[in-house]
């Protein structure tokens, strides 16, 4: 699970960061919440097809079920971001745009927690994964009594 995590955290942060610098540069056309809304779908359609072909290595596409899963927890990590960042502009209505972006990115970043859980334990999860029997860790001999 240790080697999935690292590669989530390379395709789905790496790309999260370039949202990070796509949502304030589309926001210039557009409300915030539309501009994040656009490239939440964008990088969740990109994301789900990273994710199926090399984060936890499914062997193909994504296909449609996991699109529709995905975007789930998408929306959720979307309703995140979003809750920050117009908290902080409740609270700092012209805050500078580095502040924006931290508020932003640490917000994606603690969904992108909760997604990786539930893109590894839900939907992408292989029967081989369900039916693999538990790992149970045994002491070392030299530390068992007889």
């Amino acid at each position: 699970m240790f080697a999935s995590f690292i590669r989530f955290v390379v395709f789905g942060g790496g790309t999260g960061v370039l949202c990070g610098l796509a949502v304030p540069g589309l926001a210039t056309l557009m409300p915030w919440t539309l501009a994040n809304a656009v490239i939440t779908i964008a990088s969740t359609l990109l994301c789900t097809e990273l994710h199926a072909r090399f984060t936890f290595r499914t062997g193909g596409r994504a296909g449609w079920r996991r699109h529709w899963q995905s975007a789930g927890s998408a929306a959720v990590a979307y309703a995140a971001t979003s809750v920050a960042v117009l908290t902080l502009h409740a609270l700092q209505p012209t805050p500078t745009l580095l502040t924006e972006q931290l508020v932003y990115l640490t917000a994606s970043a603690l969904a992108g927690t909760g997604r990786f859980l539930l893109l590894r334990l839900v939907v992408f999860t292989t029967a081989a994964d369900k039916t693999a029997p538990a790992r149970v860790a045994l002491p070392h001999p030299a530390l068992a009594t007889a």
